[in-house]
């Protein structure tokens, strides 16, 4: 059965970032979380993580739609 939620950890390995910025997600509150156990410590519910992800390419899909602009990296070739 797949985990209800997520640690922080998880969400860093997910969106291929750092604990950093998935603390600022979190602590800002444009990622839901809850804090656990005496630690007080973050989890993510998968659903909250996968809404965030839609929203992301929604924003995404607006931005391009409004100015055109694709920001890429660049090719290792």
């Amino acid at each position: 059965m797949p985990s209800r939620f997520l640690t922080l950890a998880d969400v860093t390995e997910v969106l291929n970032i750092s604990a950093p910025q998935a603390y600022a997600l979190v602590r800002s509150g444009e990622l839901p979380a809850i804090q656990i156990g005496g630690r007080l410590q973050w989890r993510v519910e998968s659903t909250e993580l996968e809404k965030y992800i839609q929203r992301m390419y929604e924003q995404t899909r607006a931005r391009i739609s409004s100015d055109g602009s694709v920001v890429d990296a660049p090719s290792s070739d």
